[in-house]
């Protein structure tokens, strides 16, 4: 059963994780715009950061028959500094109109300041501008549910953006419903032993259903799991989850948010 895993970091993987993940059943991939491990001091360390994910792991994940896309901006780790973050945007929109750019994120919230909430509304207003998907990032243990309103509400006061076209991930327990009823999509993010394990994700679905969401890995600098993905359709298997609706998680539900961008294309 093949898989897609719409939110993964491989530029922190070596590639034997592409070679684990081909024979796991990956076929495509989405890399965000995050943290690379260390604050970059200058818009040149993302522009080149940019085609990296643009140019560069494209290259190594075909090696292995994964499609490979990305997502531009700068990260809301990063963007406490608006002036910083300012010169950064004017970046984006020459790596949006690249081929395998699906849209704006990972944006969102970090710790939930004022710099970082001003930075988040002007990549919403450019996503809107430019007509682009959106993948945000919400803050982690403690400020998670206070941060995921201000997302909310943020996007919501944008009469531009159709929520049927952000996906709102890192959601947990306490978060996924009101996401859900706001007609957002959620994204469950598995780690060994934070945000959502796999049997946590598989609890989630079991009380939320399957609609809307999906499950994926993050891969990231820190403790993680590139295999996450396929470990939780097991878990669902498992659990007597049948053959449909573990596909449905892992790669029908991806495959329809992502292919409201016409770039997305699995085939050719």
């Amino acid at each position: 059963m093949t898989y897609i895993d719409p939110h993964i970091h491989m530029v922190s993987r070596t590639t034997d994780d592409y070679q684990r993940m081909a024979l796991a059943g990956c076929v495509a991939i989405t890399e965000p715009a995050f943290w690379a491990g260390f604050d970059r001091s200058s818009p040149q360390g993302f522009h080149d950061y940019f085609r990296q994910l643009t140019e560069y792991e494209p290259n190594r994940a075909a090696q292995y028959g994964i499609k490979h896309f990305s997502w531009i901006c700068i990260n809301p780790k990063e963007a406490e500094d608006p002036g910083f973050a300012r010169e950064v945007m004017k970046l984006i929109p020459e790596f949006l109109d690249k081929p395998n750019v699906l849209g704006i994120g990972e944006i969102g919230l970090n710790k939930n300041s004022k710099n970082e909430l001003a930075i988040f509304e002007e990549h919403v207003a450019l996503a809107a501008e430019l007509d682009q998907l959106i993948l945000i990032h919400t803050p982690h243990l403690e400020d998670k549910l206070k941060g995921t309103k201000l997302i909310m509400d943020a996007i919501a006061s944008n009469p531009k953006i159709d929520p049927g076209r952000v996906l709102i991930d890192h959601v947990e327990e306490h978060t996924v419903e009101q996401v859900l009823d706001r007609g957002f999509w959620a994204g469950m993010t598995l780690y060994p032993d934070s945000k959502c394990t796999p049997q946590r994700a598989t609890d989630i679905i079991e009380c939320y259903g399957n609609e809307r969401i999906w499950i994926n890995s993050a891969g990231d600098w820190g403790h993680s799991d590139p295999l996450a993905v396929p470990k939780t359709r097991m878990e669902m298997a498992r659990r007597g989850h049948t053959p449909q609706m573990i596909a449905k998680i892992s790669f029908d539900n991806p495959h329809t948010f992502l292919s409201q961008s016409a770039k997305f294309k699995l085939d050719g």
